[in-house]
């Protein structure tokens, strides 16, 4: 058995102040209850919330505060992630790792932004995998990345066990989030820790997902904080065995027979994708996508049977015009040509 505790901390964050002395307050008060605790990882800009106004250097007084943090507790401590503004003004979304001795041993920028709506926010584009010694090997996403699987295949197979993934979500896609980071722990074979804040840091719902998809604990929408123990010699086991002594996942995918030409950004086997139009925030009354557009009712002059919409609430039916624009004339067929077809086929 390799067993090492990882504590999650979902906590109220404010958008307009600083959180971290809440932050270390709410350290203080895990580690007074669970002093078994090893590491320990809070939300996505939990430190000073969701507005790159506030963005710092990397290097900067809350990780100070937060590495003396890490040595008087004797715990790995990653402090969610925070807007860095490095010193030709551009913007990432970073995390640090601050290790029991109070290095930063690794950071990490978020590599999708949640585009259209987080602007201002460039993407990094290095991965981040760092070792805790007789343990394991940690892995960091944030947020929207684990909606693309590349991100967790590429620190899988690197070895990662354990992926560290701190959240800001407070959008109605909550949901299909957790559905996302429960089907990252099958189909990569590995923990997922995922801590997501309250307020302006998100609606909560934090879990922690073992290798076989097994929820250990869910948070409510309520300040929460909770350790857990794994046993990482379970991620090498099933990585052997499968999952329940069924699917080989991560060797499957070693032993493949096919490439994929998609991730060949020449091979035009993503023309498709070119064809759904800008990345933009949708306007008031879009019909972006829609194969049809509804033809608008017809004028008609008034007669004596007419009422107004206040005096009968039933809804009649618009009498299609007679020059009605045919489908065709709108209609945007998404579906591939015969060419892009073509670079599908087995």
């Amino acid at each position: 058995m390799t067993p090492f505790a990882v504590a999650g901390v979902q906590m109220y964050v404010n958008a307009l102040e600083s959180n971290v002395d809440g932050m270390l307050q709410r350290l203080d008060i895990l580690m007074a209850r669970f002093p078994w605790t090893q590491m320990v990882l809070f939300s996505e800009l939990s430190p000073y919330g969701p507005l790159n106004r506030f963005a710092l250097p990397l290097h900067n007084e809350a990780i100070e505060r937060f590495q003396a943090a890490a040595v008087k507790h004797n715990v790995w401590l990653i402090p969610g992630s925070m807007f860095e503004r490095t010193p030709e003004g551009t913007i990432y979304n970073t995390s640090s790792v601050i290790n029991p001795s109070g290095e930063v041993i690794a950071t990490y920028r978020k590599m999708f932004p949640f585009r259209p709506y987080e602007v201002g926010v460039e993407a990094g584009t290095g991965f981040c995998v760092f070792d805790v010694p007789d343990v394991g090997r940690f892995g960091l996403s944030i947020c929207y990345d684990i909606w693309f699987p590349e991100t967790t295949r590429q620190l899988t197979s690197q070895g990662v066990e354990v992926l560290l993934h701190p959240v800001l979500t407070g959008t109605t896609d909550r949901d299909a989030e957790l559905a996302i980071a429960r089907a990252t722990a099958a189909q990569f074979q590995c923990y997922v820790i995922d801590v997501n804040g309250l307020g302006a840091g998100g609606v909560g719902k934090s879990c922690v997902i073992d290798p076989a998809a097994t929820v250990l604990h869910q948070s409510a929408g309520q300040e929460d904080m909770f350790p857990i123990e794994m046993d990482l010699s379970q991620v090498r086991r099933q990585r052997e065995t499968g999952m329940k002594g069924l699917g080989q996942v991560l060797k499957s995918f070693r032993d493949r027979p096919a490439d994929f030409p998609v991730y060949d950004r020449t091979s035009g086997a993503d023309t498709y994708l070119h064809r759904l139009g800008p990345l933009e925030i949708p306007k008031q009354g879009s019909r972006a996508g829609l194969h049809v557009d509804m033809p608008s009712a017809p004028t008609r002059p008034p007669s004596a049977a007419t009422v107004e919409p206040s005096q009968n609430p039933r809804v009649v039916p618009a009498t299609l015009p007679t020059n009605a624009p045919s489908e065709s004339d709108h209609a945007t067929d998404l579906r591939p040509t015969a060419k892009e077809a073509s670079t599908l086929a087995p």
